[in-house]
């Protein structure tokens, strides 16, 4: 697809208050590349409502990026394993997302691989949906 083509998002530093902000793990496992993939998902299928932001922006101390978080209207922890580091970041810097979900506690296995099943994606990201839009908050 060409650059013409490319869907652009919303600006997350100027419109974080209307917007689900989406940190999700990256690992270099299946479970976070199933993470990454899933917050891809959730950012294509409703653009003027959810976006990723960038994690390591904001475990670097970035503060444009740690006042997104802060402002977000709802801000989602996407973790790939049971280290749980996006939401550690988070905790580290005093900020409670208002879900918080674990691939690993979605039954996908961590394998050390870039690989993963776009099922388990599909999977995640309609059970991650339907979570935020009923409303049930910190779910894990």
């Amino acid at each position: 697809m060409g650059k013409e083509n490319w869907q652009k998002l919303p600006l997350c530093h100027k419109e974080a208050e209307k917007l689900d902000i989406i940190l999700v793990c990256d690992g270099a496992a299946s479970v976070g590349q199933v993470g990454h993939e899933v917050g891809v998902k959730l950012t294509k299928e409703k653009p003027n409502q959810a976006r990723m932001c960038c994690l390591s922006a904001v475990a670097a101390g970035s503060k444009v990026h740690i006042d997104i978080a802060k402002k977000a209207k709802r801000l989602i922890a996407i973790n790939g394993c049971g280290n749980k580091c996006t939401s550690k970041i988070l905790e580290n810097l005093g900020i409670k997302p208002a879900f918080e979900f674990t691939i690993v506690a979605e039954e996908v296995e961590k394998v050390p691989t870039l690989d993963f099943d776009n099922a388990d994606v599909e999977r995640i990201a309609q059970k991650i949906t339907e979570t935020i839009e009923s409303g049930t908050g910190n779910k894990e």
